[in-house]
C-alpha cells in the first residue's frame, strides 16, 4: 500500500505540474528519446535542449545519422562535454544498422548491449516512449529514494545500488511507468534538488524521512570531499595566414578524437617540441593563462602564440592534424577550451 500510494502521488504531480513541452517530449521516437537520454546523462535538461535541437535538425533519423562521419557528430556535440557520449552514439548507430537492419531495437535485451546504455537509460528510453513497464534509477530518483526513506550511510557501491534497485522496481506502476518515471525525475529536478529542496512543495513530504526530521543533508551520498587539483598544460596555437593548425587529441580521458591545439604538461615538453620541427623558439608570444574546470580537476591553460610566415613541411604531411581556417571554419569537433582560445585571438 506504501508503494502503491507513492507512485499514486508522483503520477498525480505530473499530470499537473510535471514537464510535457521539452522537445524530446514531442512526436516522440525511440531515436529520439535515445539522443536524449544520451545527451542528459551527466548534463542537465536547460543545457542540453539547444544542443538536441540542432542535432536533431541535422540527423533527425538513424538512416541520415549513419551517413554521417564521428567528426560530423563531434562538431555538433562541441561544448556539450563528455565526448565518449558522442562516440557511443556514433558506435550505436553502426550497430543497429548491421545487427538490426536499421532498426532501433524496442526490448531491453538488445537496448543494453550497446554503447552507453545501461540499465536505467535503456528503462528509460522504452517507458518514455513505449510505456513499457520499465523502472530508472537516475540520480534523481537515487537522491529522492536515499531521502524518503532515510536511508544513511549510503555509499557509491554495487550493494547500496542494487538496495536502490529494489525499491523503485517495486514502487513503479504497472501501468503509466513512462509518466511516473518522468514524474519522479522532475520532482528530483525542480523540488528535490540536491541543494536546498523546496521540501514544502514535495507531493511525497507527508511520508519523507528526511522531511520529517528535517535533515535533508543528513541523507545523501557520503563521500569524502576531494579537493580538486590543478593540472598546468601549455598549448602551442600556431597561425599562419588566416589559419591555425589544430591536430586530433589523443588523452581519451579529456577529448579523445576532438580536435585540439599541440597540448603538453609543461613549457619545457613545449618548446622542445617547436625545436624538433624546427620553429623558432625566439619568437613565440605568451598568451595570458586561465583556468578551465573540469569535474574531477582545474586545468591551467598557458597558450603560446607561433606566427609563421611560411608553412613548416611538418604540417603538409602530417596526416593527424589541419589547417582550421578562421574565417571559413571546418565542421569538426573542438573542446571549449579551444573556443576559449580562439576568442582571445579573434
Amino acid at each position: 500500500m506504501i508503494f502503491h500510494n507513492f507512485s499514486r502521488l508522483v503520477l498525480n504531480w505530473y499530470h499537473i505540474h510535471g514537464r510535457k513541452n521539452l522537445p524530446w517530449q514531442k512526436d516522440k521516437t525511440l531515436y529520439k528519446v535515445w539522443i536524449s537520454e544520451i545527451m542528459l546523462q551527466q548534463t542537465q535538461v536547460k543545457t542540453v535542449i539547444p544542443y538536441f535541437k540542432k542535432f536533431i535538425l541535422k540527423f533527425p533519423n538513424l538512416n541520415i545519422l549513419n551517413q554521417a562521419n564521428l567528426n560530423d557528430i563531434l562538431h555538433l556535440w562541441s561544448g556539450l562535454g563528455y565526448y565518449t557520449r558522442a562516440e557511443n552514439i556514433y558506435k550505436t548507430a553502426k550497430i543497429i544498422k548491421q545487427k538490426f537492419n536499421g532498426k532501433f531495437p524496442d526490448n531491453i535485451v538488445d537496448l543494453v548491449q550497446l554503447p552507453g546504455i545501461g540499465k536505467s537509460t535503456a528503462g528509460a528510453i522504452l517507458s518514455f516512449t513505449l510505456n513499457y513497464f520499465y523502472s530508472i534509477l537516475d540520480g534523481n530518483v537515487q537522491r529522492i529514494l536515499i531521502r524518503h526513506y532515510g536511508i544513511t550511510k549510503c555509499s557509491k557501491n554495487s550493494e547500496t545500488r542494487k538496495k536502490l534497485w529494489n525499491l523503485i522496481e517495486n514502487i513503479t506502476p504497472l501501468h503509466h511507468a513512462g509518466g511516473f518515471n518522468q514524474g519522479i525525475i522532475d520532482i528530483g529536478a525542480l523540488i528535490c534538488t540536491h541543494r536546498i529542496p523546496k521540501c514544502d512543495f514535495c507531493p511525497l513530504n507527508l511520508t519523507c524521512i528526511a522531511y520529517k526530521e528535517k535533515e535533508w543533508k543528513k541523507y545523501s551520498f557520503q563521500s569524502s570531499k576531494k579537493i580538486k587539483s590543478t593540472k598546468k598544460y601549455w598549448f602551442i596555437i600556431i597561425y599562419f595566414e588566416n589559419k591555425i593548425w589544430m591536430q586530433k587529441n589523443t588523452i581519451k580521458r579529456i577529448w579523445n578524437n576532438l580536435f585540439c591545439f599541440p597540448m603538453f604538461n609543461n613549457k619545457k615538453q613545449a618548446i622542445q617540441w617547436m625545436k624538433e620541427h624546427h620553429i623558432n623558439v625566439k619568437k613565440y608570444k605568451k598568451i595570458n593563462s586561465f583556468h578551465h574546470e573540469f569535474s574531477h580537476f582545474t586545468m591551467q591553460a598557458n597558450p603560446i602564440l607561433i606566427k609563421l610566415f611560411f608553412q613548416n613541411n611538418f604540417f603538409n604531411i602530417n596526416k593527424q592534424g589541419i589547417w582550421y581556417d578562421l574565417k571559413k571554419p571546418q565542421k569538426i569537433g573542438v573542446p571549449t577550451i579551444v573556443k576559449k582560445i580562439l576568442k582571445l585571438l579573434i
